[in-house]
């Protein structure tokens, strides 16, 4: 307490409890010398300039400044005589001076506000009638940003699920384990190429899905890679004019008329495939027979 009181002398006048008078001082708009200025004036009738500076453990070449600023606040008074000394104003007006001027404040602020709201709204709404024509379309090529949104999509999906799978893979059905949730809890088609049969892995991961609850077709070859989820959304695969099948490009389209044409185009593909039997004994059986 000894050193407290030596380095801040104006604690020994005012208090230990003033350190959240300063506190509450300094929110309602002093600064820290003025409000130690004007709690030191306080505890006389009325001071000098050095006897403040004493009191209040201010700069000596700052205590003019702060307690002009008191004054022009209306925190104090100035009594003239051959040493001109200041007196606090009563904490009830000054203190409410200093809520005054915040409500002034405040005040203008609203009006402020209130005016940048009218000039802000028309260009807001001219904005939300302003879309982009195109922003039902995404665009993929890296494989894991293909992947995570196929697995935003699955996760989304209400009640089917429709595939034209073939290569490239951007994760081999045997990889893709997550999808087997999906074909136990709705209904989930695929129809595959019948180069699947060329892998093993490959086909077991299709018996896999075919246990979990998938209806599955073969065909010699699908035009392109399609999902089509809830008649809604449709991801689809382009290959690139002269790169070809090395670079895997996506695009979902959220567009419940182009989902259902393609829901046509794949119902269409559908009658035309085998069954995972009759695929795997035309494909697999016989040529060994052979």
């Amino acid at each position: 307490m000894g050193n407290i009181l030596h380095h801040r002398p104006w604690l020994r006048t005012v208090g230990l409890v003033d350190e959240a008078h300063l506190d509450r001082l300094h929110r309602l708009g002093l600064t820290s010398y003025e409000a130690r200025a004007y709690l030191a004036l306080l505890r006389r009738d009325s001071s000098t300039a050095a006897e403040t500076a004493r009191l209040a453990g201010l700069p000596r070449q700052r205590v003019y400044d702060v307690l002009s600023s008191l004054v022009e606040k209306g925190l104090a008074s100035t009594r003239p005589g051959r040493a001109v000394k200041y007196a606090a104003t009563a904490p009830e007006q000054a203190l409410e001076r200093l809520v005054a001027q915040h409500r002034r404040q405040l005040a203008d602020l609203e009006r402020e506000t209130a005016a940048m709201i009218d000039s802000l709204t028309p260009a807001y709404e001219a904005g939300q009638e302003h879309t982009d024509p195109l922003e039902y379309i995404e665009v993929l090529r890296d494989r894991s940003a293909i992947n995570e949104r196929f697995a935003e999509l699955e996760a989304g999906i209400k009640n089917e699920i429709l595939v034209f799978t073939k290569p490239p893979y951007a994760t081999p059905v045997h990889e893709h384990t997550e999808g087997l949730e999906v074909a136990r809890t709705h209904r989930a088609r695929s129809v595959y190429e019948f180069s699947a049969f060329d892998d093993a892995r490959f086909v077991e991961g299709v018996r896999r899905y075919i246990e979990a609850g998938e209806e599955a077709r073969f065909v010699p070859q699908l035009p392109l890679k399609l999902v089509i989820i809830d008649e809604q959304i449709v991801m689809f695969g382009i290959e690139d004019p002269v790169a070809g099948r090395s670079i895997l490009t996506m695009i979902v389209v959220d567009h419940p008329s182009l989902a259902q044409l393609l829901k046509v185009a794949f119902e269409a593909v559908w009658e035309t495939g085998l069954t995972f039997d009759e695929a795997y004994e035309q494909l697999v059986v016989q040529p060994r027979s052979a």
